[in-house]
């Protein structure tokens, strides 16, 4: 048996997220593609481990998924094979033999996301499908201040779409505002955790927007994280990317 890691990166825009239940779109997800190529290629049931679970339109500079296989030996032809097979917008990164212990889910220690923001008074049309257009922009400092409240571990349950008895305190480790004027004005806003509920990346930064636009206060997201007060609107989905996920 050979524990397989893979480095993907992919364009979300037409898949439903990573994964979902079969009763609710299964067959649209990135998950259901990269799964049915690799069934044909090892003739095998393959369960993935995902490091983490982006949602729909939300695309991935980075991902990582592993899975046993008996019959996957050689991961660079197995590498070849997968992007002659996947979709255009499914590469894969790398292929290797993992230590046996390893799990993209379990054995990550971060995730990171970041939302590009195009502040500029004209839309680039050769970003646009992996960048949300906001002009003017947001106002940084509102958003560095809000951010504050956000920092460290926290009950993020008000910043997530997560029902039932699911732990939901996680620690948020670094937001970092990037504003680059060479690059048609983009604002970048990053986000570190040690996990992301589902929902949350999409519901802090849209949060943060309002923050920014001003139509709430800095203060708002001590009341949010209580409960008293709603999260904002989630963001723009093209313009959040699956950074990266760290080991």
């Amino acid at each position: 048996m050979t524990n397989i890691r893979l480095t993907l990166q992919y364009d979300g825009t037409r898949y439903l997220g990573w994964q979902r239940p079969k009763k609710d779109g299964y067959h649209k997800t990135v998950s259901y593609r990269l799964i049915s190529v690799l069934e044909k290629l090892t003739g095998e049931c393959v369960s993935l481990c995902a490091g983490a679970k982006t949602e729909t339109g939300v695309h991935a500079l980075e991902q990582t998924v592993s899975f046993i296989s008996s019959t996957a030996s050689d991961a660079g032809m197995l590498r070849q094979d997968l992007d002659h097979y996947l979709p255009a917008d499914i590469r894969i990164l790398n292929c290797i033999a993992a230590p046996e212990r390893f799990r993209a889910d379990l054995s990550a220690r971060s995730r990171t996301y970041v939302y590009r923001i195009c502040t500029a008074p004209v839309y680039d049309v050769f970003t646009s499908a992996y960048t949300a257009h906001l002009f003017p922009g947001p106002d940084v400092n509102s958003m560095k201040a809000a951010a504050s409240y956000l920092r460290g571990k926290h009950d993020f349950r008000y910043f997530s779409g997560v029902r039932g008895k699911k732990s939901t305190e996680k620690d948020l480790t670094d937001i970092v505002f990037l504003q680059n004027s060479m690059e048609n004005d983009t604002l970048i806003i990053s986000l570190t955790a040690n996990d992301f509920l589902y929902r949350m990346p999409s519901l802090i930064v849209g949060t943060l927007l309002e923050v920014g636009l001003g139509k709430r206060s800095p203060e708002s997201v001590p009341r949010i994280l209580s409960g008293i007060e709603k999260a904002g609107a989630p963001c723009c989905a093209k313009g959040l990317l699956l950074k990266s996920v760290q080991y």
